[in-house]
């Protein structure tokens, strides 16, 4: 029976079927379009099917590109930003910037991770800043992290003029992500970093590590290696930036971010604070399963055969609280992920880290409008930090896991339009790193 059930990434990048790799995908897809501009057409040709090969010959692939490159120019970079089920198959989004124009492609996969379709959508919508960043304020430059072996791009926005100044480095959510965590036309990472500078703080933002080295996760793999040793790395080289305060370092964490914010604060006591931005409470387990019940509860569909899937979907869910290997290997996959990731997970409490935490302010906030990460939460933080006086807690009905404001909670469908994060979470974002 196909499984129908969301397994929903909490940076609300994707959502990714229990049995599907999503970074095997975006890995293939990026592969493929690589294949492409390298004129290696045999090469792309067998990324299809076997049934497609016949039809989608490599004369027509280059065909196809040549076409493309005519009509928008040379490519400056394609990034797959996206996947989600699409019946038996998986959908990969990848957003392109060419020379004189955008283009949005998107790849079909059949469940042997082979392409059955190539689809060039409506022109995607662009990213618009918000009107509260002001450009005369503030630059950018372009820097590369280096992290161990790794070097990823990285953007170091700072404020003009101005010396002794905060710095805050963001962290990202779950799966692959660019520097700015684009979603659809959405770029928060972006928003906040203009909205920042634009008020006298730093910001220090990079690609994700799950985004330029999809290999490295094919197999045994922790959130030290997708989170915890970039996140520390960019605080080291956001040390360097001058004029910046050192006593005044900060880290921003957006989801899974948020959730070992209290652990990389732990590790860099260095640091004056951390952000906490819809930022799990509970168990990752927990959080996907309260995704898949508000999922069903939205389709209406009281059927047997809807509530069995339901009920299916939990007990494989179940098997990921564990926290020893027992008979498992370290990559054994369990609904996505390896053995070795819900062990490191389910070890940690992030509650209880944080209350740890006394020599660091934190300020957690949490939006109404979420559908990734609950008011259940936000709540769990309250009874646990609320009466600290290093914490301040801040609720905004409005806003959703993106930090924009929405008139309704929604799906996933609502981050393919362009709406920036809010401009209150933004001024009280400034304030609070600058109060003493």
């Amino acid at each position: 029976m196909k499984k129908f059930i969301l397994l929903v990434s909490l940076v609300m990048i994707s959502a990714a079927a229990f049995s599907q790799n999503i970074v095997s995908l975006f890995g293939k897809a990026n592969e493929f379009f690589n294949l492409l501009e390298a004129d290696k057409y045999d090469s792309a040709h067998l990324y299809f099917s076997p049934e497609e090969q016949a039809k989608v010959t490599p004369d027509k692939l280059k065909e196809l590109w040549t076409s493309i490159k005519g009509s928008l120019g040379k490519v400056e970079y394609i990034d797959a930003v996206q996947s989600k089920p699409q019946g038996d198959f998986f959908a990969v989004t990848l957003d392109g910037k060419f020379e004189r124009d955008v283009q949005r492609f998107v790849l079909l996969f059949n469940k042997s991770e082979k392409l059955v379709g190539l689809f060039l959508p409506p022109k995607a919508i662009e990213y618009t800043k918000p009107f509260y960043a002001d450009t005369s304020l503030y630059t950018e430059k372009d820097v590369y992290l280096v992290s161990g072996t790794h070097r990823l791009a990285a953007v170091v926005t700072i404020p003009k003029n101005k010396v002794n100044f905060p710095m805050v480095v963001l962290v990202h959510g779950s799966g692959p992500g660019d520097m700015d965590e684009t979603v659809g036309p959405n770029k928060p990472f972006k928003d906040i970093a203009a909205g920042l500078a634009s008020k006298g703080i730093a910001t220090f933002r990079y690609v994700k590590r799950t985004l330029l080295y999809p290999g490295e996760f094919q197999k045994t793999f922790t959130v030290k290696e997708e989170v915890t040793d970039d996140a520390l790395a960019a605080l080291a080289m956001a040390k360097t930036v001058k004029g910046v305060d050192l006593k005044q370092l900060y880290i921003f964490g957006h989801s899974l971010g948020g959730m070992l914010a209290p652990k990389l604060a732990t590790l860099a006591p260095s640091v004056r604070g951390i952000i906490l931005a819809a930022a799990p409470a509970r168990k990752l387990t927990d959080i996907i399963i309260e995704q898949n019940k508000y999922f069903v509860s939205l389709s209406k569909d009281t059927t047997q055969l809807l509530q069995d899937r339901l009920k299916q979907a939990i007990a494989d869910l179940e098997k990921t609280k564990i926290t020893t290997l027992g008979n498992l290997k370290p990559d054994s996959i369990i609904t996505g992920l390896p053995a070795s990731y819900w062990i490191d997970l389910n070890l940690y409490d992030q509650v209880a880290t944080a209350k740890k935490l006394v020599a660091q302010k934190i300020f957690v906030i949490q939006g109404g409008k979420d559908f990734q990460v609950a008011e259940t939460d936000y709540n769990i933080w309250t009874a646990a930090l609320g009466k600290k006086p290093n914490v301040k807690l801040k609720f905004y009905p409005e806003i959703n896991h993106l930090l924009s404001p929405q008139l309704e909670k929604g799906t996933s469908e609502q981050y393919q339009k362009m709406v920036n994060v809010s401009e209150s979470v933004v001024k009280d974002l400034a304030a609070w790193i600058k109060t003493p």
